[in-house]
C-alpha cells in the first residue's frame, strides 16, 4: 500500500496534499502528515518513524475547506473498487482542489465570482485569462502595462494566478488577493495553446473568439485551460464560451478609484459600497452580473440607452416586474448548479434544483415578453398590441430563455421530493420511475416484512415475549435473546455473539431470507445510481442551452434589481449623450441616500463641461461634506454607465472614458513609499493618463508636505489639468488661495460647503454654493471631536497671533512665512507663478 502510495504522490504537484482514502478515512503521511496537522489542528501520530494524520470521511469537506483556505492544494485520492480480502485496493486520485477551482459552498460567496486567472506577458502587453469553474465563465483580454494589469486583479480578485515560471512576475501582482504560483512556461507558448484550445472547443480556428493576431491572451488561455485539465485533472467539458474583452469598450476604473469610492468593498468593516446599496436582485447569479456591470461600466450610449430602456420597462410595468421577481426566486443559483452536475460533483438535489429552476422558465418567458409588448404598445398608444415582433433589451433577452419540458418533466418523474445528498446510497428515485428497481424494491420490502413476521412467530413459538430480530452491518440479521430467556431458547437456534446483555443467534432460514434481502436492497442502489447518471447526461445534453438561459436570466435580474432601487427610493433616468456635458440638479449620494436613518440627506447640483465650467474648486470647513460630494458626483457618473438610474430631480451624464480618484491619505510600508509619496504617485498617474473625456476627482492634494510646498504644487496642478489635460475636475481643497484661480483661468469655478456660525459653534449645512469659503473652522472641528478645552482655547490664541502675522506663541517675532510673503509683494512673477495675485 505505500508502494502505491508514493507512486500516485509522485505524480502530483509537488504543492498538493495527498488525502489518501483507508476505509472510513482519508490518511495523510510524510511531509503531507507534518504540514496538515499543522494546519488542521489534529493530532499528528507515528507508525514506526512513519509521521502520519488522518480525518473521518464523511467530514472531510470541512477539513479540506482549512487547507484552501491556506493556499494550498488538495489532492483527492479514493478507493475506486470494493475491498477484497487479501488483495490491495485500487485508488486512483479523482480530482486536485485548489483556491481558485473548489465547489465548496462555505468558502464561496455566492455574489462574486471564484476566478482562478492566468497570466501571459509578451513584450509590453500581458494576456490576461480568468476562469471560473462553478459558473463556467470563460474570458481573456490583453492589457498595456502594469497599471492596467493591476486595475483587472483589482476588480476581478482571483482566488488564484498563474504565470510561467521563467518569468518573475510578483510586482505586477500587488492588486491580486489570491494566491500566485509560477506554472510550466511552455504552456503559455502560443503554439502550444492554440492547440490546446483548439482541441477543447472543437474549432479551426480562434478567430470566431475574437482572438486573431492576439498572442498573449491566446497563451493565456491556453494555459488556463491546461492547468485546469493536466494539471488538476478537473472536468472542464461545461467550458463552452470563450469571450474576448477589451479595456477600451467600457468606462475604465482603475484600482485606486475602485477601491476609494468603495464600488465593490466598503474600505472598513460595517461600512456599505456602491455594489451593496444597488444590490436587490432575486438570484446569486443576478448578484454576480451587478458586480461584473459596475466594475465595467458602459462607454457606449446606444449600449447605456438599451439598459436603461430595459429598466424603464420594468418601471412602468410595475406588476410584471413584481411577478418576474416572485417567480425568479425558484430559479436560485442555476449557474453554479449546472457546473457542479457537468464537473460530476453535483447530486441528486442538484437535478432537482435544475428542474425547479427550469419548470419557471415558461412563466418568467411570458412575463418578459408580455412586459415588452406592453412597453411597445404604450409606445405606439395602442390597447391591443400588433403583430409585429417587440425589439429591445428586454425582449431579446427574453428570446433567449429556452423552455425545456421534456427534461423537466423526465427529473420530476424520476426524483423523490427530498432526494438524500449521497449519490450512492439510494432514496433518490421515485417509486413507479423504473420497473426494474420497482421489482428489486418489492423483493426488498417483501423480505422486511417477511422478517417481521418471523419474529412475532418466535416469540409465540418460544414464549420469549422481549425476543428480537435485528440487523447491523457487520452481523447482518440475528435473534437476540436476554440471559433471562436462553433456557427457552429452541435447538435449532445456531449462536453467533454473546453480548452484555444476552445472546445472538441465526437460523438458516434467516441468513438465507437475509441474502436475498441484501442482495435486492444492493441492486436497487445500484440501479438508482445508473439511472442519476442517465439524468445527469440527460441534464449535460442541455447544458448550452441552461447556461443560456441562466445568463438571461442573471441579466433581466440586475435590470429587475436597478427599477426595483428606483422604485424604492426615487430614482430617475440620466440623459446620456457624447458631448462632454455633467450637469445634475439636486442630486443625492446613492448610498447615504439609502443609510441616513436620523437626517434626510441634502442634494446638491453640479455642473462640469470642457468649454465653460472645467473645474470646480470647493473650499470650505472638514466634515461639511466636501469628499461625499465630490464622490457622489463620481458615483452618479458611474451608474449612469451602467445603465441604472440614479437619485437626483434631472441628469445629463455624457460618456466619459475614465474616472480618476485621489482621495485619503495611506502609506505602502511594503514598497516603502511614505502617506504624501503614494499621494504624489496617485496623482502621477493621474496627470499622464487622464484625457478630456475623463472625470477627475481630487482631495486634498497636497496637504501631506510643507504648506508652500502644498500649495505650490496644488496651484500647479490645477493649471495643468485646466490648460493640457481639459478634464472635468473637482478639486476640493483647505488653501483658499487657490480660489484666486477662478479670476486667473477662464473655466475655473469657485463653490463652497455652506455654514452658518452661532455662538462661537459652527452649523453645517451640507449645501454647496458658489463662491469660495474664507474660513477652514479647525478649531471649532477639533472642539466637536473632543479636543480637551484648554487645548482649544490655547489654539484660538495661536490661531489670532498667526492671522497677525506673528508666528510666536506670544506674538512677538515676525514670522519666516510672512518675511517671505513680504518679499514675494516685492517681485514681479510671472502670470503661472503668481500664487497671490499681488
Amino acid at each position: 500500500m505505500m508502494a502505491q502510495y508514493r507512486r500516485i504522490k509522485s505524480e502530483l504537484p509537488k504543492d498538493a496534499l495527498l488525502f489518501f482514502r483507508l476505509g472510513d478515512f482519508y490518511e495523510l503521511f510524510f511531509e503531507d502528515a507534518i504540514e496538515g496537522a499543522q494546519i488542521l489542528n489534529v493530532a499528528l501520530t507515528k507508525r514506526g518513524v512513519m509521521p502520519m494524520c488522518g480525518i473521518p470521511f464523511h467530514a472531510a469537506n470541512g477539513y479540506i475547506a482549512k487547507i484552501l483556505k491556506a493556499g494550498r492544494k488538495v489532492a483527492i485520492c479514493d478507493q475506486v473498487e470494493d475491498a477484497r480480502p487479501g488483495q490491495l485496493v485500487k485508488r486512483e486520485v479523482t480530482q486536485i482542489l485548489s483556491p481558485g477551482t473548489h465547489f465548496d459552498e462555505r468558502l464561496l460567496a455566492a455574489e462574486r465570482n471564484n476566478f482562478v486567472a492566468a497570466l501571459n506577458p509578451v513584450g509590453k502587453r500581458t494576456g490576461l485569462a480568468v476562469v471560473d469553474l462553478t459558473t463556467g465563465d470563460f474570458k481573456v483580454t490583453e492589457l498595456d502595462g502594469e497599471a492596467a494589469l493591476a486595475t483587472e486583479l483589482e476588480r476581478l480578485r482571483p482566488a488564484e494566478v498563474i504565470f510561467p515560471e521563467e518569468m518573475p512576475m510578483g510586482s505586477k501582482l500587488t492588486g491580486s488577493s489570491g494566491v500566485a504560483r509560477g506554472y510550466e512556461g511552455w504552456v503559455f507558448a502560443a503554439e502550444t495553446a492554440v492547440f490546446t484550445l483548439r482541441e477543447h472547443f472543437k474549432v479551426a480556428s480562434l478567430d470566431g473568439f475574437g482572438l486573431r493576431d492576439r498572442t498573449a491572451a491566446i497563451g493565456a488561455a491556453g494555459a488556463a485551460l491546461h492547468y485546469l485539465a493536466q494539471h488538476l485533472r478537473r472536468d472542464v467539458t461545461h467550458l463552452t464560451r470563450l469571450s474576448f474583452y477589451q479595456a477600451n469598450d467600457f468606462l475604465t476604473l482603475d484600482a485606486t478609484t475602485l477601491k476609494t469610492l468603495e464600488i465593490l468593498e466598503p474600505l472598513h468593516a460595517g461600512g456599505i459600497s456602491l455594489f451593496a446599496a444597488m444590490n436587490r436582485t432575486t438570484t446569486p447569479m443576478g448578484a454576480r452580473r451587478l458586480r461584473d456591470w459596475m466594475a465595467l461600466p458602459l462607454a457606449k450610449v446606444e449600449e447605456i440607452r438599451e439598459r436603461q430602456e430595459g429598466v424603464a420597462t420594468w418601471m412602468r410595468q410595475s406588476s410584471a416586474l413584481e411577478q418576474f421577481r416572485a417567480e425568479l426566486k425558484e430559479v436560485r443559483d442555476l449557474e453554479r448548479t449546472i457546473s457542479r452536475i457537468s464537473v460530476g460533483t453535483g447530486n441528486a438535489r442538484d437535478l432537482q434544483v435544475i428542474a425547479r429552476g427550469l419548470s419557471v422558465v415558461p412563466c418568467l418567458r411570458r412575463i418578459v415578453e408580455q412586459a415588452a409588448r406592453g412597453e411597445m404598445a404604450d409606445r405606439l398608444r395602442e390597447e391591443v398590441f400588433r403583430e409585429e415582433k417587440p425589439d429591445g433589451l428586454l425582449a431579446r433577452l427574453a428570446g433567449k430563455l429556452t423552455p425545456m419540458p421534456e427534461l423537466v418533466d423526465l427529473l420530476g418523474r424520476a426524483l423523490t421530493d427530498e432526494p438524500p445528498l449521497a449519490v450512492k446510497e439510494g432514496g433518490m428515485i421515485r417509486d413507479g420511475f423504473d420497473a426494474g428497481l420497482d421489482e428489486l424494491r418489492a423483493a426488498t420490502r417483501d423480505g422486511k416484512d417477511w422478517i417481521a413476521k418471523l419474529q412475532q412467530e418466535e416469540i409465540e413459538r418460544t414464549g420469549i415475549a422481549s425476543l428480537k430480530v435485528r440487523f447491523n452491518s457487520v452481523f447482518g440479521y440475528y435473534i437476540e435473546i436476554t440471559k433471562t430467556n436462553l433456557e427457552k431458547v429452541p435447538a435449532e437456534y445456531i449462536r453467533k455473539q454473546t453480548v452484555a446483555n444476552g445472546e445472538r443467534f441465526i437460523t438458516p432460514a434467516l441468513k438465507e431470507m437475509e441474502g436475498k434481502i441484501l442482495g435486492a436492497e444492493e441492486r436497487s442502489v445500484k440501479v438508482e445510481y445508473e439511472i442519476f447518471l442517465k439524468l445527469r447526461e440527460a441534464v449535460i445534453g442541455k447544458l448550452a442551452e441552461i447556461q443560456g438561459t441562466a445568463a438571461a436570466l442573471s441579466a433581466l435580474d440586475v435590470l429587475g434589481s436597478f427599477a426595483e432601487t428606483a422604485r424604492l427610493y426615487g430614482h430617475i433616468q440620466p440623459d446620456v449623450r457624447d458631448d462632454g456635458i455633467l450637469k445634475i440638479e439636486e442630486g443625492r449620494h446613492p448610498v447615504l441616500d439609502q443609510a441616513l436613518v436620523e437626517e434626510r440627506f441634502v442634494p446638491n447640483d453640479a455642473r462640469l463641461n470642457g468649454r465653460e465650467e472645467q473645474v470646480a474648486l470647493i473650499t470650505g470647513p472638514n466634515m461639511a461634506g466636501k469628499s461625499t460630494y465630490i464622490r457622489q458626483v463620481a458615483l452618479l457618473a458611474l451608474l449612469a454607465h451602467t445603465g441604472a438610474f440614479i437619485p437626483a430631480k434631472s441628469a445629463r451624464i455624457d460618456l466619459i472614458d475614465r474616472i480618476f480618484t485621489r482621495i485619503g491619505a495611506s502609506d505602502d510600508l511594503a514598497r516603502g513609499q511614505s502617506t504624501f509619496m503614494v499621494e504624489m504617485c496617485e496623482t502621477a498617474n493621474i496627470l499622464n493618463n487622464a484625457t478630456a473625456r475623463s472625470l477627475i476627482i481630487l482631495d486634498e492634494i497636497g496637504r501631506g508636505t510643507s504648506t508652500f510646498d502644498g500649495l505650490s504644487l496644488a496651484w500647479s496642478i490645477v493649471e495643468h489639468l485646466h490648460n493640457q489635460v481639459g478634464a472635468k475636475t473637482l478639486f476640493a481643497t483647505h488653501y483658499h488661495e487657490l480660489t484666486e484661480l477662478a479670476g486667473r483661468l477662464p473655466r475655473v469655478r469657485n463653490y463652497n460647503v455652506a455654514v452658518r456660525e452661532w455662538n462661537d459653534q459652527i452649523i453645517f449645512l451640507r449645501k454647496i454654493v458658489e463662491g469660495g469659503a474664507d474660513k477652514s473652522y479647525g478649531i471649532q472641528v477639533a472642539r466637536l471631536a473632543g479636543v480637551p478645552k484648554g487645548v482649544i482655547e490655547r489654539a484660538k490664541e495661536i490661531l489670532s497671533n498667526l492671522e497677525e502675522a506673528e508666528l510666536t506663541p506670544e506674538g512677538k517675532a515676525p514670522s519666516r512665512a510672512r518675511r517671505e510673503r513680504e518679499k514675494l509683494k516685492e517681485l514681479t512673477p510671472a502670470p503661472q507663478l503668481d500664487l497671490f495675485g499681488r
